[in-house]
């Protein structure tokens, strides 16, 4: 194939420039594209994906690399490519124009725009040639085009019907009465009869993690004693970390998985669920004690700072590896007998390692003859099955493992995502603050604020967060969206809580000033994804509903809120009219909205607040207590007498609360009633551990 170098080749996305030698002329999103459409009028071909996503490489490889199939779009369109990260704004409006045309959304998205930039058909993922009931892409580009021509009075009337119903999607109004203290209960009876008993998560094929619905029903199960929804959490989390989802070598989470069991994955792993399901392992030790969610919990770390980690500027985390090696799916993680042979070269250590992991001649993998590795037989069972003491067992599935992830180390290895994204930041930042005090990890703690000097330093201003970093430096000078504000402000109330630095409520509170100026819906109230500044679409809307991340509105709820109980009451408002104005679309349909309730839930329960009063020294015990609890709708205020910044900080939940000379004490508040002042640490995990079961 002769080289090309279309406009992409000038871009700083990964993604973008994967693409950047396809024959198609593509542009990226910008005023020259838009008007190049206008001016021919041509319609747009807008092509949506990212860089770990592995169907957007089969339609590269089969569409864009094709030369006939690019003249076609190149003449009949003005074709514009996007990176969803770089740009979800784009990605958030257009994916709701395949649903409401009644297709499930995902990527590649693939819509059709007027010059004007309404849409007018969208689908995701089309073949080359017409197969199982789906059209080729080239008949799709002919059709669509020839309507544009011929048909042009119905494609703007749909057009205009769409970009209407686009208008409208995400707006909900209050509904009086439905904050009452049964939120968590209603969801959770939803989220459960959609819970798959056999084996954990919820549904059939494909299954993701949806750790915010995990979420509603370990909090609901831990803190109200519905041990049906406590049960189910931790089926779950077993499940997943025995599955193929699970990189039982190098740790860390695949995307998701494409069958019920968790067996065999979509090898991409992403930044936000290895962050959200760190958070979420971290928690399940704390409520079940059980030392695999902790070990789970330090392999996620592990392969976090080993593959993930921008050291080279400052130690922020990359966005996500992709699927694909040598041109294929999986290449980099399956495994035939053969491969562990030559991995391990020692037949005793070999048959643990196979009996353990599943590794067949059939395999399990695409009928491949190669294998996903699983906990196909728990280590117990293999230590019988070989007459081995369980201690050698374990310690020989250790050598092993050892040998078989440095053998994988020598396959090409899945390209990797390098942006550095303000907002996934944000999640592994807080998981990481969180986690690493309550296994008692300081590294992860330090690690954490590396992190967020990294993305203050390079994308923080007046307030207001950027999008994302590029070899250490801003990709944009552009505000980034909600959820860049949303969850890097939250960030640093997690850091604020595991630290005690008073600066970090400085700067969420600067952070959350600036998202209510810029976001905030003045008229209808809520919370827009793109800044009021921000370039003008077809229509601005509202970030309400998760998807494998949490919603943005939700998270700058959450931020209000928090942020109203330590330092600043009257900045709550904001959240609590942002969960008002969704309370019964999110209690009606919890799977979509766990964010929400969660969010719900700490507005009608209240926080629960553990301020420390004391030397930062004496105080360290009783902190290190109030983080192993399972407090989810906590904060955690240390007030050192000796430095005045650190009850001007937290000054609402400091008010009333004086120091004992020469010795640290903590108060348990709820609501308005705070506790007698504890001076001594397992009396204060006795204290919050009968306030989590009340």
């Amino acid at each position: 194939m002769a080289a090309h170098r279309n406009r992409l080749a000038d871009s700083s996305s990964p993604y973008l420039l994967q693409h950047a030698q396809n024959p198609v002329d593509w542009f990226p999103w910008g005023a020259e594209a838009l008007e190049k459409a206008k001016r021919e009028d041509k319609p747009i071909l807008l092509s949506i994906g990212y860089a770990a996503c592995h169907w957007c490489h089969v339609m590269e490889h089969e569409s864009f690399e094709n030369e006939e199939t690019a003249a076609l779009m190149n003449e009949l369109f003005v074709s514009i490519k996007v990176d969803r990260e770089e740009r979800p704004d784009l990605d958030q409006l257009y994916q709701l124009v395949v649903q409401l045309m009644g297709r499930s959304g995902g990527w590649p998205l693939t819509v059709f725009l007027t010059p004007d930039q309404q849409p007018y058909f969208a689908g995701t993922y089309f073949p080359p040639v017409d197969r199982h009931g789906m059209p080729g892409f080239p008949h799709v580009l002919a059709s669509l085009a020839e309507a544009y021509r011929e048909q042009r009075g119905d494609v703007f009337e749909q057009a205009q019907e769409i970009t209407q119903a686009i208008g409208r999607a995400g707006r909900a109004s209050a509904a009086p009465g439905e904050l009452g203290p049964d939120a968590l209960e209603r969801a959770s009876r939803k989220l459960l009869a959609r819970f798959d008993d056999r084996h954990g998560g919820f549904g059939g094929r494909p299954k993701f993690p949806n750790t915010m619905s995990l979420d509603v029903l370990l909090r609901r199960g831990a803190l109200e004693g519905d041990r049906t929804a406590r049960d189910s959490v931790g089926l779950a989390l077993d499940r997943m970390r025995a599955g193929g989802i699970w990189d039982h070598l190098r740790g860390g989470f695949h995307r998701y998985s494409t069958d019920e069991r968790w067996l065999v994955p979509h090898f991409e792993k992403m930044l936000y669920d290895n962050a959200l399901l760190l958070r979420l392992y971290a928690d399940g030790y704390r409520v079940f004690g059980r030392e695999a969610h902790a070990e789970t919990a330090r392999a996620i770390v592990g392969y976090l700072f080993a593959e993930m980690r921008d050291d080279a500027h400052g130690g922020a985390f990359f966005a996500s590896q992709d699927a694909d090696s040598e041109g294929h799916e999986g290449t980099f993680f399956v495994w035939t007998p053969a491969d562990v042979r030559a991995a391990i070269a020692d037949p005793r250590l070999e048959d643990l390692a196979t009996r353990y992991f599943g590794v067949t001649e059939e395999g399990n993998f695409e009928e491949s003859g190669a294998t996903v590795l699983s906990e196909v037989l728990p280590i117990e069972r293999v230590a019988e099955a070989l007459d081995l003491p369980l201690a050698e067992a374990r310690a020989g599935l250790a050598r092993a493992r050892e040998k078989m992830r440095a053998f994988r180390e020598t396959r090409p290895r899945p390209l990797r995502d390098d942006k550095v994204l303000a907002s996934w930041n944000g999640l592994v930042i807080g998981a990481l603050a969180d986690a690493g005090r309550a296994l008692g990890e300081p590294t992860w703690v330090a690690a954490a604020a590396a992190a967020f000097a990294a993305i203050e330093g390079g994308l923080l201003r007046q307030g207001r967060v950027g999008r994302y970093l590029k070899d250490g430096r801003a990709a944009s000078a552009s505000p980034g969206f909600l959820d860049d504000q949303a969850y890097f402000g939250n960030a640093a109330l997690d850091l604020y809580e595991a630290t005690g630095e008073p600066r970090y409520v400085t700067v969420a509170q600067g952070i959350a000033h600036a998202m209510i100026e810029h976001h905030w819906d003045e008229v209808e109230g809520g919370f827009y994804f793109a800044p009021d500044d921000g370039d003008a679409l077809i229509a601005r809307t509202k970030d309400v509903f998760d998807q494998a991340i949490p919603s943005g509105a939700s998270m700058a709820a959450l931020l209000c809120l928090r942020l109203a109980t330590l330092v600043e009451p009257g900045i709550g408002a904001f959240g609590e009219k942002q969960l008002e104005a969704v309370a019964a679309s999110a209690l009606e349909n919890p799977f979509g909205m766990g964010q929400a309730v969660l969010g719900i839930d700490r507005l009608v329960r209240g926080s629960t607040d553990v301020v420390v009063v004391g030397p930062r020294d004496a105080a360290e015990p009783l902190l290190a207590a109030a983080f192993r609890a399972y407090l989810p709708c906590r904060t955690v205020a240390a007030v050192d007498p000796g430095d005045p910044r650190s009850a001007e900080a937290a000054r609402v939940l400091a008010e009333g609360k004086p120091a004992r000379p020469g010795a640290a004490i903590a108060y348990v508040c709820r609501g308005r009633t705070c506790s007698a002042p504890v001076s001594d640490a397992a009396e204060l995990s006795r204290l919050l551990a009968e306030g989590a079961a009340g």
